[in-house]
């Protein structure tokens, strides 16, 4: 069990200190560790988690922190795993702030900040694609692409709120897809 609390603490550690950005850009991390790493999940576990993660409140880098820190470790790992996800970041954004503060016309920082946006654009691609393909796997191509387009209207045309559509998807998926 120690070991598990051991992997859990150097995990998200690792996601959360070179997820730039926040969430969303160590989200690609963290399924590293959680998916191909450690196999606590399976691609398409990871996907669902990820999608519920994202209908509730707060953010996503914590939840997932606490759902697979108590998959792992009980309420144990929950601490462990939320605490390297948000600790570093608490210490960081006061360090870097001051940084970014006083060096904030420097050419270099906002060089850094900029160029930093492509490489965590590819990285969520990648985890878009994972996405892509084990759903296809199992809904086939044109179910897939056929809620993702009513997704897409519903989110950037009729304006509602994403967590609204990811519900209404959960819902579809119990009735309509059900093994």
């Amino acid at each position: 069990m120690i070991m598990d609390w051991w992997h859990l603490l150097v995990s998200f550690f690792l996601a959360n200190v070179f997820g730039y950005g926040g969430g969303p850009s160590s989200i690609p991390l963290m399924f590293q560790e959680i998916v191909t790493n450690h196999s606590w999940m399976n691609s398409s576990e990871f996907s669902n988690m990820l999608a519920l993660g994202n209908a509730l409140p707060g953010p996503i880098a914590t939840k997932i922190a606490a759902y697979v820190g108590y998959q792992i470790g009980g309420w144990i790992g929950v601490l462990i795993a939320v605490a390297a996800t948000v600790v570093p970041s608490i210490i960081a954004l006061i360090i870097l702030l001051n940084i970014l503060q006083k060096y904030k016309q420097s050419p270099v920082i906002k060089g850094m900040t900029l160029l930093v946006q492509p490489v965590i654009a590819i990285m969520m691609v990648l985890v878009t694609w994972s996405s892509l393909v084990e759903s296809t796997k199992v809904i086939g191509y044109l179910q897939f692409f056929g809620i993702a387009a009513v997704a897409f209207y519903l989110i950037q045309m009729r304006k509602i709120h994403p967590a609204f559509v990811i519900l209404a998807g959960f819902v579809y998926g119990g009735i309509f897809l059900s093994t």
